[in-house]
């Protein structure tokens, strides 16, 4: 399948060092989305697009989140920044969430992880949501994919 992300690299410049568990959030999210995806750019003013696979750069740069997107021999395809605004609160709400379901996980019953487990997940999807809609015209991915993006997104924004 072309229509897919092969390779990810996150720009860590300037990120504040993540705490174990954030690490560990973005080794799976990583693992995950390379494990399957689905990526691929729109035909934008009728340029022809490269067909994938792609290799995805994410970093956040004067407050923008940019996506920078290669080939699989690493030849520059083109970059898009979003701007952080529509996410600030959903990536907060997300926080928080995570925080409240690895303390519960620590000392509560498993029918409290599971309630927050599942308001847990309820940010997760309207994180992607944001994601997908931010993306339009710009990049298709599916709403598996945008999950995992919005993990590293998440990731991104730690500090």
């Amino acid at each position: 399948m072309t229509n897919r992300i092969c390779h990810i690299e996150i720009d860590e410049r300037g990120l504040t060092r993540p705490t174990a568990q954030i690490e560990q959030e973005r080794r799976v999210a990583i693992f995950d989305l390379l494990e399957e995806n689905n990526f691929g750019l729109p035909v934008r003013d009728g340029r022809e697009v490269p067909p994938g696979p792609y290799r995805l750069g994410l970093a956040i740069r004067e407050g923008r989140l940019v996506f920078s997107i290669a080939v699989e021999d690493s030849s520059p395809v083109g970059e898009f920044h979003l701007s952080l605004g529509p996410f600030r609160q959903v990536v907060k709400d997300y926080f928080q969430i995570c925080e409240s379901y690895f303390e519960a996980v620590k000392r509560l019953p498993p029918s409290q992880i599971e309630a927050i487990d599942m308001a847990r997940r309820g940010i997760h999807n309207e994180g992607a949501r944001v994601l997908q809609e931010r993306l339009e015209g710009k990049a298709d991915v599916d709403t598996a994919t945008a999950r995992r993006l919005f993990t590293l997104i998440c990731v991104l924004h730690w500090g």
